[in-house]
C-alpha cells in the first residue's frame, strides 16, 4: 500500500537532533549563546542589521507593532485573506484592523485597494507574503511613505523569498515564523528583522520583561524570548533554507508542468520575484465540474493530503463578527477564499510521489 502523501512534512534530521542534545547537556536551556548565533546568521542571511528572536511568530507581529507605539483606536490595514494572526496583532494594542482585498492571481494586497482603505488614522500597514510570494514592494512602500504610514512585512511563509533579487524583511521591519510546517523550523518560533537600532533595542527590551540590567525594569515587557533549543535547531536548519527552498522551487515547476485538469488553475507567478511556495495553491474555477470539497475528499481517499489557507476572509471569523465587522466588502478575498486548495510541495517528496500527485489529480471524474 502506497504511504499517505502529507500535506506538510518538517525536516529534522541527525544534526538537529545532536545540536539539541549539546544544549541539553550544557544546561544552558533559556535564551543565550545559541540564540544570539542563531540571530546574527539570521540577520546576515537576510541582509539586516537586526534580527530579534522571541517565542513565536504571532509574537513577532505583536512586538512590531507594540513598538511602534501607536495610540489606541489608531487604524492598521491588514490583507482580508491571511491567517488571523495578522490581524490580531493590531487587536493586542487597542488598534483598529482594517481590510484590503487581495489581487485575485497572487493572493497579495492589493496596492489599488490599499490605497482606498487609507484614513487620517491609518498608521501602519501589514502587508503579507502569501503562501511564499511575496507582495508588491515598490508599489506599497510608495503608498506608505506618501502617507508616513509604517510598513511591516508579515514573513511567516515567506523564509528566503526575494522582490527585484532582494529579500523579503529587508525592506521595513520584518517578522518571520519557525512553526514546524514554515519553510525552516525551530519547532515553535519566530524572529523581527530591521535596520532600524533604535526600534531594535526597544524590541530587545520588550522581549524580557522591560530589563535594562539584573533586575532593573525600565518598561513594561513580557517574556517572549526563545530557548537555546529553538536557537540550536534554528542554526542548522537555516544552514539547510536553500536546500529546502530549491526543492520547493523544482517541486512546484513538476506540479504546474503536469497538473492539467480541467478548471483547476495552477499558481501564478509575479514577475521579479522569487516565490519559496510555502503553500502550493491551486484555484478551483468557475468551470470545474465539481466541488473543491469532494476533489480534497478524492484526494483523501487516494492517500494525498490537502487543506485549504484560507476558508474566510479574516473578517468573516466568529471573532470579528462579534467585534462588528458586519459590512466589510473584499470581494476577491472572499471568492479565492472559496476557491484555493493547497497541495504537497515540501521538500520530502519524491518525483514518484509529485507524479502520483499530478496523475491521480488529473484522473478525477465529476
Amino acid at each position: 500500500m502506497r504511504d499517505i502523501i502529507p500535506i506538510a512534512k518538517p525536516i529534522i534530521g541527525d544534526e538537529e537532533i545532536k545540536a539539541v542534545s549539546e544544549v541539553l547537556k550544557s544546561g544552558m536551556l533559556a535564551q543565550g549563546e545559541s540564540v544570539k548565533c542563531f540571530e546574527d546568521e539570521f540577520a546576515g542571511y537576510l541582509g539586516v542589521k537586526n534580527a530579534i528572536a522571541v517565542n513565536n511568530g504571532t509574537v513577532a507581529l505583536d512586538l512590531a507593532i507594540k513598538a511602534l507605539g501607536l495610540q489606541k483606536g489608531d487604524e492598521v490595514i491588514t490583507p482580508a485573506f491571511t491567517f488571523i494572526a495578522t490581524a490580531n496583532c493590531a487587536l493586542y494594542q487597542g488598534l483598529r484592523p482594517v481590510f484590503a482585498d487581495v489581487d485575485p492571481r497572487t493572493f497579495n494586497i492589493d496596492p489599488e485597494d490599499l490605497q482606498k482603505r487609507i484614513t487620517p488614522r491609518t498608521r501602519a500597514v501589514i502587508g503579507v507574503h502569501l503562501y511564499g510570494q511575496p507582495f508588491d514592494l515598490s508599489a506599497v512602500q510608495e503608498i506608505c511613505r506618501e502617507g508616513a504610514i509604517t510598513l511591516v512585512e508579515d514573513c511567516a511563509q515567506a523564509h528566503g523569498a526575494e522582490y527585484q533579487g532582494k529579500k523579503v524583511g529587508s525592506f521595513s521591519t520584518g517578522c518571520f515564523s519557525f512553526y514546524p510546517t514554515k519553510n525552516m523550523t525551530t519547532g515553535e518560533g519566530g524572529m523581527i528583522t530591521t535596520n532600524d537600532d533604535a526600534l531594535a533595542a526597544r524590541l530587545r527590551l520588550l522581549r524580557s520583561h522591560g530589563d535594562t540590567g539584573k533586575y532593573n525594569h525600565a518598561t513594561l515587557g513580557y517574556n517572549y524570548r526563545m530557548m537555546n533549543l529553538q536557537g540550536a535547531i534554528g542554526l542548522v536548519q537555516l544552514k539547510r533554507l536553500e536546500e529546502f527552498t530549491a526543492r520547493r522551487i523544482e517541486n512546484a515547476r513538476f506540479l504546474n508542468a503536469n497538473i492539467n485538469l480541467k478548471g483547476i488553475s495552477t499558481p501564478y507567478q509575479a514577475k521579479n520575484v522569487r516565490h519559496v511556495y510555502h503553500q502550493y495553491v491551486v484555484r478551483v474555477e468557475e468551470g470545474f465540474a465539481s466541488s473543491r470539497e469532494k476533489l480534497m475528499e478524492f484526494l483523501q481517499a487516494k492517500g494525498i493530503g490537502s487543506a485549504v489557507h484560507y476558508p474566510k476572509a479574516v473578517y468573516e471569523q466568529p471573532l470579528y463578527r462579534e467585534l462588528g465587522y458586519t459590512n466589510e466588502s473584499c470581494p476577491i478575498s472572499e471568492d479565492v477564499s472559496r476557491k484555493v486548495l493547497s497541495l504537497p510541495v515540501h521538500p520530502s517528496l519524491r518525483e514518484e510521489d509529485l507524479a502520483y500527485i499530478s496523475e491521480t489529480i488529473n484522473s478525477f471524474e465529476a
